[in-house]
């Protein structure tokens, strides 16, 4: 690998070393995060959408692993390619009930325990769904109605549901205006910008050990361009611009390397 060629002290741009080290404080990150922390209080529908690989997942696992167990009970699910019985089954494994076999019982089961957990224990539960966008009708109307027993016009269930910016279309379909009005925060993630990105870029470098600048000025510019914004892209583009660096005996990282990556993941 390229570790030894740059002299770092690890990959900085592999998922395990982006997810231990601290955050690069975005405006993505810092106003997202600020929302979720409003949420806490309010409590309520949270809505958070964006782009592929635009950092929505991370900003809310971070948060969600920073709030205190003893007041809170965090479920996370992914919504792709979730049937309506893999959605309920899920729902009830994470908050500790069993499943049962008929969709009516977990219904009933679910509705109970987070009555219990919110009225009588003090615990928040916090419900995350991702990939939001494939969330079945039927799903989107039994959310209305699990959530329904918050009578008394305060909420006492957090639910974050992340997606696409399809996701807000979605929403706004007449058929779940009585959903849709209980979201009480919406954000959509902008993506990186030039100057964020080269500061990304500066900051996962540093955190490994690495001084020296090696992207050149002009190859941020093609990363900006080819990355257009993701996290995620980003630090594939650049993982695998340092390999064929280190191939080349490359100190430093030109715009014709980077447009090279470009075209060998078909980023073009």
């Amino acid at each position: 690998m390229y570790q030894a060629f740059f002299d770092m002290e690890y990959d900085p741009f592999s998922q395990r070393a982006v997810d231990k080290t601290e955050p690069f404080a975005s405006q993505d990150f810092t106003q997202a995060t600020a929302r979720l922390e409003h949420l806490k209080q309010l409590q309520g529908i949270g809505l958070f959408s964006g782009h592929p690989g635009s950092g929505k997942t991370l900003v809310v696992r971070k948060w969600a692993t920073a709030l205190n167990p003893g007041l809170f009970k965090v479920v996370y699910q992914p919504m792709n390619s979730v049937t309506t019985m893999e959605f309920y089954r899920g729902l009830c494994y994470g908050l500790g009930l069993e499943a049962k076999f008929k969709k009516i019982d977990m219904f009933n089961d679910l509705q109970q325990h987070l009555m219990l957990l919110a009225k009588d224990k003090r615990i928040v539960p916090v419900i995350i769904l991702d990939e939001a966008q494939y969330l079945r009708t039927d799903i989107l109307n039994d959310l209305k109605l699990i959530l329904n027993f918050e009578m008394d016009s305060k909420a006492y269930v957090i639910l974050i549901l992340m997606g696409l910016p399809v996701l807000g279309t979605l929403l706004a379909r007449k058929t779940h205006e009585a959903l849709a009005q209980r979201i009480v925060m919406n954000y959509t993630f902008q993506g990186l910008s030039r100057s964020e990105t080269a500061a990304y870029l500066e900051n996962r470098l540093k955190a490994c050990g690495v001084r020296q600048p090696i992207f050149h000025d002009n190859a941020i510019e093609a990363i900006v361009a080819a990355a257009n914004g993701s996290v995620r892209l980003l630090n594939a583009i650049a993982s695998k611009a340092l390999l064929l660096a280190a191939h080349q005996k490359k100190q430093q990282i030109s715009a014709d390397l980077i447009l090279n990556v470009r075209d060998d993941m078909a980023l073009v």
